[in-house]
């Protein structure tokens, strides 16, 4: 059997793209990523997902990976798609896209079954899946795709502190990354790789008159 695994990492930052990875397995080797310890991402080290992602890809039979830019994800937020419409709409292409025989899901909502309706309607013919919080801690299948999203996701950060400077995680609860946003606003200047449709920045912006225009 072909089993596929869906999860993303950068659902919640200020800046960057969310990462959506979906990768497939033939059930015969489900037991060799348990041997090369693949487990959430959040429960590894940077340079352990780096080494687990070349053999994570060596063991699958297919696997896709999309990037959400910020703009893409502040065009959802603003309109009536929004974040989780927009990941529902991804990962139903990763399915349809992978045609695997079962797939599991880590659920981005606390409510896996009205995510998991959600998703169904994307999607263009019926498969079996299974869709629950935490799945990357429970499913061999999500656990790798969690890493292939990380690692795709760090590797953008990487390259934006290069592009700007180191400005942290990227996350609003980040202070090397708020301090980093005020500044921006201080220059008026405000990166296209920031989500201006978050709670967070919209705050700053709406207290600078010179950054209404981005709101």
């Amino acid at each position: 059997m072909i089993t596929l695994g869906i999860d993303e990492a950068g659902r919640g930052p200020l800046i960057g793209p969310m990462v959506i990875a979906g990768v497939c397995f033939h059930s015969s080797n489900l037991f060799k990523l348990k041997e090369l310890g693949v487990k959430d991402s959040k429960l590894l080290s940077s340079s352990k997902r780096e080494k687990l992602y070349s053999k994570i890809l060596h063991l699958s039979s297919s696997y896709k990976i999309y990037k959400i830019s910020a703009k893409e994800i502040d065009e959802a937020v603003f309109s009536s798609l929004k974040i989780t419409g927009l990941e529902a709409e991804y990962m139903a292409k990763i399915i349809e896209e992978l045609q695997p025989e079962k797939v599991y899901i880590d659920s981005p909502m606390r409510n896996a079954q009205k995510y998991l309706d959600l998703l169904k309607k994307y999607l263009k013919k019926d498969f079996e899946i299974v869709c629950e919080i935490k799945a990357d801690q429970k499913y061999l299948e999500v656990s790798a795709a969690s890493i292939l999203a990380k690692v795709e996701r760090d590797r953008e950060i990487k390259l934006l502190h290069e592009k700007y400077g180191n400005f942290g995680s990227g996350y609003p609860s980040d202070p090397r990354t708020v301090a980093f946003l005020k500044e921006c606003i201080s220059k008026n200047f405000i990166p296209q790789e920031m989500r201006k449709s978050w709670k967070s920045i919209k705050k700053f912006l709406k207290d600078s008159e010179s950054l209404q225009k981005f709101i």
